[in-house]
């Protein structure tokens, strides 16, 4: 199991699509460009897939997760104090995980970092928002300044 998706588990209760494994992704949330054989299939002009002859089921919506309400409820029942808001070290000790440097550079190419690994403060800086972007992705309700 990938340590996003641990960090899903920990945070999403057991029967969340997200935390089952259907809705967590530690792909970068970047659409997929359709290929031109699935391109040129739709006829002109339609906009619709039930005009390109496809059925979709209908969607359900994921149900949200309050991600910061359940981070101090953990810490609450910890009673440690942890900087959880803006430290992924901080965050992973909070959610029982591994937080060493080697944890966080495999967490940092689950979710695609591009920078040098070695600047552990940019990396760690990044981490944070990452994780905090994708569980916003995959259900969560997570404050902008959690985000950004």
């Amino acid at each position: 199991m990938s340590i996003f998706s641990t960090i899903l588990n920990k945070i999403f209760p057991h029967d969340h699509p997200a935390a089952s494994g259907s809705g967590a992704t530690a792909a970068p949330a970047t659409p997929q460009q359709p290929s031109p054989a699935s391109a040129s299939a739709a006829p002109s002009g339609s906009s619709t897939p039930a005009a390109a002859g496809a059925v979709q089921p209908p969607v359900t919506p994921m149900p949200a997760v309050d991600v910061e309400a359940v981070l101090v409820s953990m810490q609450a029942s910890q009673g440690q104090e942890l900087n959880w808001r803006t430290s992924i070290v901080d965050l992973m000790k909070l959610l029982g995980l591994d937080s060493s440097l080697a944890a966080r550079k495999e967490l940092a190419q689950e979710l695609h970092y591009g920078g040098n690994t070695e600047d552990s403060a940019a990396m760690n800086m990044w981490l944070h928002k990452a994780v905090m972007q994708k569980l916003a992705e995959n259900g969560g309700k997570v404050p902008d300044d959690l985000k950004n």
